[in-house]
């Protein structure tokens, strides 16, 4: 593992990728680019993960199938860290179940091997700006079940939290503790298989079947 100062001016990234020939060509990539700043390394999950808790990143990019905690725990492990970085997996798109499966963990965005290197630093950096990119996932698809499963207080909560309001927020607007908001938001998100608010609201901007939901409810009081 590969460690050199910060910038503060540049978006500070991690590299973990078990393959020596990808790992090294990246690193050059991403050394020779202004734009970036490497601070890290490495070969394992377990690496990376020990890395980025001592040298914060902005944005962490990782191989799918790192040894041996796997890309999946990896970004199940770091969504529970404060100051984790935002994530790209950078890895094979064979399986499309892999690119679902990696914004369900956590992932901000999701390059392919099979796109240039060029792809995956505009990637990195759409990431770094807050943006979620997943240009192989087509949410309307993949989730035309889980809003069904929805109750009727979970699509209102849905459309609330799509409008930006705050968990205090959606505390008042429902006359509930914050407490059981978080408790509503946890169910939401298992039931739409999403890691966090961002993903939960990419879905309802993404899902003609959300928002036809709140414009027939608009005249209703429906309260939670």
């Amino acid at each position: 593992m590969t460690e050199k100062k910060m910038s503060g001016r540049q978006i500070e990234v991690a590299l973990a990728d078990s393959n020596p020939i990808m790992l090294s060509a990246l690193s050059e990539y991403f050394d020779r680019d202004p734009r970036f700043s490497l601070v890290t390394t490495t070969s394992t999950a377990e690496g990376f993960i020990e890395a980025v808790l001592r040298v914060p990143v902005r944005v962490g990019i990782i191989d799918w199938t790192l040894p041996m905690l796997g890309g999946q725990k990896l970004l199940e492990v770091l969504r529970a860290q404060d100051n984790a970085p935002r994530m790209v997996v950078y890895s094979h798109a064979d399986d499309p179940s892999t690119t679902r499966r990696a914004m369900s963990a956590g992932a901000a965005g999701f390059c392919a091997r099979s796109n240039s290197p060029e792809v995956l630093l505009a990637t990195v950096e759409s990431v770094a700006r807050g943006q979620m990119v997943f240009p192989f996932v087509d949410v309307r698809e993949l989730n035309q079940d889980p809003i069904n499963t929805l109750t009727a207080r979970e699509r209102t909560l849905l459309a609330s939290l799509a409008k930006g309001h705050t968990n205090k927020q959606l505390a008042y607007d429902f006359d509930i503790s914050i407490n059981t908001v978080k408790f509503h938001l946890r169910n939401l998100f298992d039931k739409l298989s999403v890691g966090n608010r961002a993903q939960a609201i990419a879905f309802y901007y993404s899902s003609s079947a959300a928002q036809s939901y709140e414009h027939s409810a608009a005249d209703k009081d429906v309260t939670p």
